[in-house]
């Protein structure tokens, strides 16, 4: 599976999804790239956007939605707070539906 951490993810996340190609926003070259514009960009290379954005997911219309996106909800957006989900995230990554919204909470 292809992911795109986006920019509020920690870069350290990548080395923990093992078994998958996983770029940064910055890698990719989409930084900047306000949501709608980055999504439609992203799913030309990425199955998944990885996204700590809670957001997300009233700001987009899910039927047209070109990429599927896994949100991680905690406390902020460091390491140590998102670490916790990632055993749910590879589960989840591995079921997740293209122009699925899912949202993984602590």
């Amino acid at each position: 599976m292809r992911l795109l951490l986006d920019e509020c993810v920690p870069r350290r996340l990548r080395k923990e999804f093992i078994g998958h190609e996983v770029a940064t926003i910055e890698q990719a070259g989409f930084k900047g790239l306000k949501n709608g514009k980055l999504l439609k960009q992203a799913s030309e290379l990425f199955d998944v956007l990885i996204t700590v954005d809670k957001n997300i997911e009233h700001q987009q219309n899910r039927a047209e939605l070109p990429i599927s996106v896994l949100i991680l909800a905690a406390s902020s957006n460091r390491y140590e707070s998102l670490s916790p989900l990632l055993p749910k995230a590879l589960t989840v990554i591995k079921q997740i539906s293209k122009g699925e919204i899912i949202r993984i909470e602590v």
